[in-house]
């Protein structure tokens, strides 16, 4: 965006990922900083195990859904010591997908193995007003445009006392309605202080909130044990920050979360999301994408789980800045029943929109010992 705030929003940058093979483009989108994360794509080998993403992807033969599989592995390897390369590898994961899903005429979900794309009850992502009257209008807002659940999060939530959030909640819910879905974000906020957490249940018990998701950090696993036993009522969610499959798995095991949210911006792409999603299901967990920008992304978070009828709730940006919206060329529109799924058409079934992001395109140029690695490339 043309001016970036310090607000908890997601949408202001983007990197998008752009990959041809056999006569094909395939889009895909990492939920990443962008600059670290082109550098993880080029940066100079360090040593064996810490080599640029593109040493595994670039040249590589895609005919098969295990083909993906083998790259990523390569990747997990050969940079295991680039700490950015799962996020950097994410958003070209998603564009072999798309490719391969190009290729074969066949949407990703069902390369995925899924005879239907089941539909999904999508929830209006919002962020907390900076007063409850502010959150009781963004929610009156949300149920305005049809959304029968709403998650609101971040803002002064965990800053101040009980009291104000509580307040806060009951915005929320009065907004939404006594029948919507109701779901709470504290973007970590409270770091691994399990009592300052806890405090916050009973107004949410109160308010008829479903989930408290984030309390703690991503990896605060002792902290998300202890504080999921404390609310019959109240389930946790996690996992947007999980980087890998296992870190997804041990907040599944032992976290106590009820619902488990997958990134394919963050994980390493759309396969380890399935595999969570197998995971989640044999656990009596639920799995629940994670989506804050655009609908390239949007599509992507929702083939792992496609096929899962019982899975009904999904992430839906819904105040998306406008760069988001510019990727791209079609969106997931909800239907007649206010649901959203996962496109029949091939690969991700997303087309980008190269002429409309060009005003916000950045040109980067990275160069080491006078040679140059890398530079934006032309849409």
């Amino acid at each position: 965006m043309p001016v970036v705030t310090d607000e908890a929003d997601g949408s202001q940058d983007a990197l998008l990922v752009r990959v041809a093979a056999g006569g094909h483009v395939g889009w895909g989108e990492c939920e990443a900083a962008p600059l670290p994360s082109i550098a993880a794509f080029i940066c100079p080998m360090s040593h064996g195990v810490c080599r640029p993403v593109a040493d595994s992807v670039l040249g590589q033969t895609l005919e098969s859904p295990e083909d993906i599989a083998r790259i990523a592995s390569a990747v997990a390897y050969n940079s295991m010591d680039l700490l950015q390369a799962p996020h950097t590898f994410s958003g070209v994961e998603m564009a072999l997908w798309d490719i391969l899903g190009k290729m074969r005429s066949e949407p990703v979900w069902r390369l995925l193995g899924y005879d239907k794309s089941h539909p999904k009850t999508p929830y209006a992502s919002v962020l907390f007003g900076d007063t409850p009257q502010e959150t009781l209008e963004r929610a009156r807002d949300a149920r305005s445009r049809s959304f029968r659940a709403a998650k609101f999060g971040w803002g002064p939530i965990g800053r101040g006392s009980v009291a104000a959030d509580a307040e806060h909640f009951v915005a929320a819910r009065e907004g939404l309605g006594q029948d919507g879905i109701l779901l709470v974000d504290t973007g970590q906020i409270f770091i691994e202080d399990v009592e300052r957490a806890a405090a916050r249940l009973p107004a949410m018990e109160k308010a008829n909130v479903l989930w408290f998701e984030e309390p703690f950090h991503a990896s605060a696993l002792e902290a998300y044990g202890a504080l999921a036993g404390r609310s019959a009522k109240v389930r946790l969610a996690g996992g947007e920050g999980a980087h890998n499959e296992s870190m997804a798995k041990q907040l599944i095991d032992y976290g106590g979360i009820g619902y488990v949210q997958i990134d394919c911006g963050r994980i390493g792409g759309i396969g380890p999301s399935k595999a969570v999603a197998d995971y989640a299901v044999a656990k009596g967990v639920t799995f629940v994408n994670h989506t804050f920008t655009s609908h390239l992304a949007l599509s992507a978070s929702l083939q792992p789980y496609a096929g899962f009828g019982d899975h009904e709730i999904c992430e839906y940006p819904a105040m998306p800045k406008p760069l988001a919206i510019a990727i791209a060329a079609n969106h997931l529109e909800r239907d007649a029943q206010g649901q959203v799924a996962a496109p029949e058409a091939p690969g991700l079934g997303i087309a980008v929109a190269p002429a409309a992001l060009r005003p916000y395109l950045q040109q980067v140029e990275i160069s080491v010992g006078g040679r140059r690695l890398y530079e934006t490339p032309r849409l």
